[in-house]
């Protein structure tokens, strides 16, 4: 329930953030009119980074309540903006409010469910959270056709800080959790953030290649957030329309997280990479050189179940290697740079369009994750049967 509201953050804006860049800012730069998610997501990245380590020391929920507080900030600079740079300051709190909030979600889940039940666990939190960000790209977008872009739909925001603050008052800390599953490996593994990072971007050749695939997913994911409203308002669909296919798209995301996440524990997580990094890039193509309302949200369907299939697996392939002692550090690692990829999808994606259009950007976006679907299967080795061995051998 907590993730929902987490999730519902960020589709506040999903929808028509883009278009107020237009029509209110008059930005006519697709660069400029994406460093809103720039913004987002390099400060997004950076505290994934030190979410985890802070909350290996101090507790999940101070960190958790700790992002509410940031986040009752994003919708009184968006309301109150008179100039962008104040939106991309409020996406600078968003990113601080989502690093804190939704990490923590993830690895209070993880602290909870059995070494084989990790990918559920995931797929749980992924799934409120999407579900989140679907529901409110639809309720968004109806406001803003009902009334205007602003202020209305952003009055909907500090109801949702309120009622996530509550819940997040609610729910109990996880650190004895933790404290049993550190006991029960019976190894005493600490190890410094320097060589964790060392290990979650480099050295280790399942973390790194993991970290890859993140990245390139929400690369991908930063191009579409910010492409996605002006590609299909250059195609003639109306705000209601747009704001279903942008809803479609992180609605199947979640909705199949319930699916893939649990079917990672039974089959490994390997190929549900592989092939999931590979389906995300056919469907930018099809949704590129569709040209009717209906395949565009078959497209986006498409991309959501793409989607789906690495995002859960992917957080619990770190967990199948990582050592509870640094398992969070090494979370928000991969976190820094799976959403280190919005800000280099938005930057990538926004130079393209500019050098030559939102079409090219599209297609030529969608090369990165079609490689990191190529490095997973060359590279990664199966994680879950790894972590089988592992515990056979403790």
């Amino acid at each position: 329930m907590i993730n929902l509201f987490v999730g519902s953050m960020v589709g506040l804006e999903r929808t028509i953030l883009p278009i107020i860049g237009e029509a209110n800012f008059a930005l006519t730069s697709a660069s400029a009119a994406l460093s809103f998610i720039i913004s987002f997501g390099f400060s997004k990245a950076i505290v994934n980074f030190f979410a985890g380590n802070i909350a290996d020391r101090i507790g999940r929920k101070r960190v958790l309540l700790l992002g509410w507080m940031v986040g009752l900030l994003v919708p009184l600079l968006v309301i109150s903006a008179q100039f962008w740079w104040v939106i991309v300051l409020a996406n600078i709190l968003l990113g601080i409010n989502q690093g804190l909030t939704w990490s923590m979600t993830v690895n209070m889940k993880v602290d909870l469910a059995k070494s084989k039940q990790r990918g559920l666990a995931v797929g749980l939190n992924e799934f409120a959270g999407y579900i989140g960000v679907a529901l409110m790209a639809v309720i968004s977008g109806y406001i803003a056709s009902t009334y205007s872009l602003r202020p209305e739909p952003f009055y909907v925001g500090f109801g949702i800080v309120i009622v996530g603050f509550i819940l997040s008052l609610m729910v109990k800390d996880t650190g004895e959790h933790l404290k049993l599953q550190a006991q029960k490996q019976k190894i005493n593994e600490s190890v410094d953030v320097k060589e964790v990072f060392q290990q979650t971007t480099w050295k280790d050749k399942n973390l790194s290649s993991v970290s890859f695939a993140g990245l390139s997913t929400n690369l991908k994911d930063g191009m579409v957030w910010g492409l996605f409203p002006l590609f299909f308002i250059s195609s003639g669909l109306s705000m209601a329309q747009i704001g279903t296919i942008t809803a479609v798209y992180p609605a199947a995301w979640g909705f199949f997280q319930l699916f893939t996440g649990v079917l990672s524990d039974r089959i490994g997580r390997k190929w549900l990479i592989t092939i999931g990094m590979w389906i995300q890039a056919v469907s930018l193509w099809w949704i590129l050189f569709a040209d009717s309302y209906v395949l565009w949200v078959m497209g986006a369907i498409l991309l959501g179940v793409g989607t789906a299939m690495v995002y859960p697996t992917l957080i619990a392939s770190i967990t199948d290697v990582a050592h509870p002692n640094w398992r969070a550090t090494s979370v928000g690692i991969y976190r820094f740079w799976r959403d280190s990829g919005y800000a280099f999808g938005a930057l990538l994606g926004g130079v393209i369009a500019d050098m030559l259009n939102v079409n090219w950007s599209i297609g030529l976006v969608a090369l990165v994750p079609l490689i990191a679907g190529v490095f997973a299967a060359t590279r990664m080795n199966e994680t879950l049967e790894r972590n089988d061995e592992r515990r056979k051998r403790l």
